[in-house]
Parts: C-alpha cells; structure tokens; sequence
C-alpha cells in the first residue's frame, strides 16, 4: 500500500479526518483522490458539497480512516499483529471481557495489562515526536531532495532524488543541454521524474494547448512523444478534458485562476449532461459460473459494491464467502439491461426496475448451483 509524502506531512488532525483542504480541492490523504472546489457531486441521487462528498469518499472507499490505518504494514504502525487486534475490538467498544473471548487469550485482567501497554505506547509515541521535531531544526547534513509538485498524484519512492543526482543525470541525459533533446526516456521511474520536471518548462502557464501543439513540443525533445505526453499527465505536471482536445500546465500559483474557472465550468455543464441510468447487473464467479442479479437505480454505484465485497460486509452471505474464496479476480461485473425511461408522462421507475429484475431471475434462475440469490418462497395453499 503506497503512503504519499502528503500523508507523512500532513498535520494530527489532517491525519485523522483523513484529508488535507487546498486552495481549490481537497486531496484524500490515503489514496490521493482530489475534489475540486465549487462543484455539486452526485451520489445515488443526493447532491453533495466538495467537503461533504470527500468525507463520503472516504467512508465509501476506505470504510473509515481507523479501518485504513489498521490495514497498514506493522513497518508503518510499529503494531503488532496481535496489538492491531486488540485495538480493532476497542474501537468497537468492546469489554475486556469481551475481547477476551473473542481472542481466546489470558483473562480480563490480560486484556486491561494489554491496554495499559498501549498507552505507554501512546506515551512514549509522544515523546519520540517531539525528540524528531527538535532534531529537524538542529540537522544540518540533511540531503536536499527534490520537492514534488503540489499537483503530484501521488508521491512515493519515485521522489527520492537528490538534487546533485539530479543535476548529474540531467547532463547526461540532455548533453545539449535542458534547452535541447532527450538522449532516452528509458531509464529508472524515479529518474523520469526528473527528466518530466526539465521538460514541462517548454509549456506556458495559463495558456490552453490543443493535443497537436502538445506532440509539436515534445516532438522537439524525444521521438515517442506520446509516451512523454502520457507520463506529463500521470505525474500532474499537465491535465487535460475528458475527450482530450485541450491541454493545460497545472500550477497552484501564478495565472492559473482563469484555466481553473473553466475547468470548474466545464464539471458543471458535464454534470448537467450527465444522466443516471437504472438497470439490472450480474456479479459472475467465472470460475465456476454461477451468478448474482441485482438491480439498481443508478449503475455508476456498482463500483460500490465490489469495495463492500472486498471489506468482507456484503448482504449476501453466500456471494461474499466465495468472493473471499477465490478472490476479486475471480469476479466479472456485467450490465444486462438498462431501464429505458420515456421522456414524457407518468413513470413508475422503481416499480419497473423491479420487473425488469424479476424478468433476468426468471431467465436465468441464479439459485442454488447455478448463484447466489435466494427463490422465493412458494406460497403454501389455505
């Protein structure tokens, strides 16, 4: 699991509501997703502020951000495995009686000297941080590493650089200097860093590029201009619309307002084009063939579904022990039918899915060996 330099940086209280507030986004600080400003977001047919839609982000996506933290690596927590249970139980407000007999270990009185150790723990964990703090303003052989840009999706081992290896590479790479081409973009991912930092200098703050003028630069500087292109776009140095007609530099300073104002107008128009569509779906083991239908009145939720399989709580007991079974990749989502909805007169919606439902049980009666939902029960006779 990837932990941005963001995460590492952000502030106690940042780390805990699980997101940091930019100028004009904010940014999840356990996955890297952004929520811009100033737009109304959609969810199952409830509209949401950017604030209240990240909040619901993290809920929908990571569960909580207790939930994440406790799926960390012990290199990360400096937990155990067993003093990463003993927290779960007690974030859920269990006895130590409780946690007692649900571990299987000592007695109470074991489970209360467990929770004074953590404490100490906690104590010590204060003390460290500050000693750290302290060192940061006396450490004077600190190397000097390459800042990220502000726009980076996400920042990991890629950012180690130093500027001297920076410089270094740079010359060997550009023996034109920055200004001419690019002997090879086949090197290190940590180094390409670098190489995307020199270049996207060649691009001007504030002005829109067409895709044609962006492979006209980047032509100058590497044959495979695409895949420098592609590269710019995943490590945030540029952005672009969704249909890739117009390129933009993404900056957090400087003549950026206007581009942001666009863009901001281009999420609403695209907003209010966009049309949710019902209908009825399969989740299907392709290892043994056997399905589950649902249905629903908006299909750009399935995805939901599939991070309720992977955290172990899905409704369906039977879908959701064979999803732990053989995993998520054992898994295919498929749409069998979307609700056609008249534009005019009166439209029982809920009703008609309904029946749409039962037409793909009955054609492909999902139950017993076949999948995972239940018949109904036949009614008996008076």
């Amino acid at each position: 699991m990837d932990i941005s330099e963001q995460f590492w940086n952000a502030s106690f209280d940042d780390l805990k509501f699980g997101y940091v507030q930019e100028k004009d986004q904010y940014v999840c600080l356990l996955c890297g997703e952004k929520i811009e400003k100033g737009i109304v977001y959609p969810e199952d047919g409830v509209l949401y502020e950017a604030g209240r839609y990240m909040r619901l982000h993290i809920d929908k996506v990571h569960h909580s951000v207790f939930e994440y933290l406790t799926q960390l690596d012990k290199k990360m927590t400096g937990l155990t495995e067993h003093q990463t249970n003993l927290i779960r139980l007690f974030y859920q407000g269990k006895s130590d009686g409780e946690v007692q007999k649900e571990l299987g270990i000592g007695s109470a009185s074991t489970i209360r000297n467990h929770r004074f150790s953590l404490k100490e723990k906690e104590r010590q964990s204060k003390v460290y941080l500050v000693m750290m703090e302290l060192l940061k303003e006396k450490n004077k052989h600190e190397p000097v590493y390459l800042t990220p840009p502000k726009t980076a999706k996400m920042v990991d081992d890629r950012y180690k650089v130093t500027q001297h290896d920076s410089d270094k590479l740079l010359t060997t790479l550009f023996p034109e200097g920055t200004e001419g081409p690019l002997k090879t973009f086949s090197i290190k991912e940590k180094n390409k860093l670098v190489v995307l930092q020199v270049i996207v200098k060649r691009f001007q703050d504030g002005r829109i590029y067409t895709e044609k003028e962006v492979n006209q630069i980047l032509k100058v500087v590497y044959h495979d201009f695409a895949t420098l292109r592609r590269y710019l776009i995943e490590y945030g140095f540029l952005d672009r619309t969704p249909d890739g007609s117009q390129y933009w530099l993404r900056k957090d300073t400087g003549n950026k307002e206007e581009t942001i104002m666009d863009r901001k107008q281009e999420l609403k128009q695209q907003y209010k084009e966009t049309k949710f569509e019902a209908g009825v779906y399969q989740i299907k083991n392709t290892k043994n063939d056997k399905v589950f239908i649902e249905s629903t009145m908006n299909l750009k939720t399935i995805n939901g579904k599939r991070f309720t399989l992977d955290m172990g709580s899905y409704q369906n007991k039977r879908l959701q022990n064979e999803w732990t079974e053989f995993g998520a990749d054992a898994f295919n989502f498929e749409v069998l039918e979307i609700l056609e909805i008249p534009e005019v007169g009166y439209f029982d919606a809920k009703d008609a899915l309904k029946k749409l439902r039962e037409k793909w049980l009955t054609k492909l009666q999902p139950y017993g060996d076949r999948g995972y939902n239940t018949p109904k029960p036949i009614p008996q006779d008076m």
